[in-house]
């Protein structure tokens, strides 16, 4: 019992000294650690932006397509809304590129 005592006491005490070691950072690194992940993270979110935009231009086009089959009649006017629908998902994908430029 007295071994493994004076073992922790050791591993602790080599713990307490490192932390100062450790603590100093230089501040350019600090600096380009977080540029990298701000870019990580900007990719990252604009991938969501991207797939959410895909899933809704696709739900879209299916329904447009169903709803032309169901109604032949109707479909000049489904053609139409559809294609507004898809403007305005396409602006919000592009609005997040935007966005992801100036944040970075």
């Amino acid at each position: 019992m007295k071994k493994i005592t004076l073992l922790l006491m050791a591993v602790l005490g080599v713990l307490i000294a490192a932390v100062p070691a450790l603590a100093q950072g230089d501040a350019a690194a600090a600096a380009a650690s977080a540029v990298g992940t701000k870019a990580i993270a900007a990719g990252i979110g604009f991938a969501i932006a991207v797939f959410g935009g895909a899933l809704g231009q696709s739900r879209i086009g299916a329904a447009a397509c169903e709803g032309a089959a169901r109604n032949p009649g109707a479909a000049a006017k489904i053609q139409t809304m559809m294609i507004l629908g898809l403007a305005l998902i396409e602006s919000l994908v592009l609005f997040a590129l935007v966005i992801v430029f100036i944040k970075t």
